[in-house]
């Protein structure tokens, strides 16, 4: 998933190719965004949220895992530094549930985007094309599918 991450960062690939690490009846929640049930909604998410955002990385901290779980913590960051030679970034953290079979069922991005709106303002970044807009309001419904195993 990493190196896939990379391939999209470095252009080779589209945002949507992450949808092969989801189960068909995956759920993803982002903070912006809000909730995507399903593997065509969550690919058409992927697609559309990113729009604009080419020259923006999101580099992963660290990661961890627990059972099923994992836990990563990244960043939104945007192209330039400031005058200090720090990067225009904000924390992210994702929470997956990993479903088996390389794939997972369940991830919750979770991001601060008054902040990100403020670091877009700091930095005087301009989207690299046309952009699109969240849902008003989006679905922020955070709870986990139910497995197949739990009735």
């Amino acid at each position: 998933m990493v190196a896939t991450r990379d391939r999209i960062e470095g252009g080779e690939l589209p945002w949507s190719a992450l949808a092969a690490y989801f189960t068909d009846d995956a759920v993803y929640i982002d903070s912006a965004w809000g909730r995507f049930e399903g593997l065509p909604a969550i690919e058409q998410f992927m697609v559309e949220s990113m729009m604009g955002l080419e020259d923006w990385r999101f580099p992963e901290e660290w990661t961890t895992a627990d059972g099923d779980r994992v836990v990563s913590m990244w960043w939104n960051q945007l192209p330039g530094t400031r005058a200090d030679g720090s990067p225009y970034r904000v924390a992210g953290i994702s929470v997956l549930r990993y479903a088996g079979d390389g794939k997972f069922d369940y991830e919750y991005d979770v991001f601060n985007m008054q902040e990100v709106l403020e670091v877009i303002t700091e930095s005087g970044w301009k989207p690299t094309g046309p952009m699109n807009a969240p849902p008003n309001p989006p679905n922020r419904d955070a709870t986990p599918p139910p497995r197949a195993d739990q009735g």
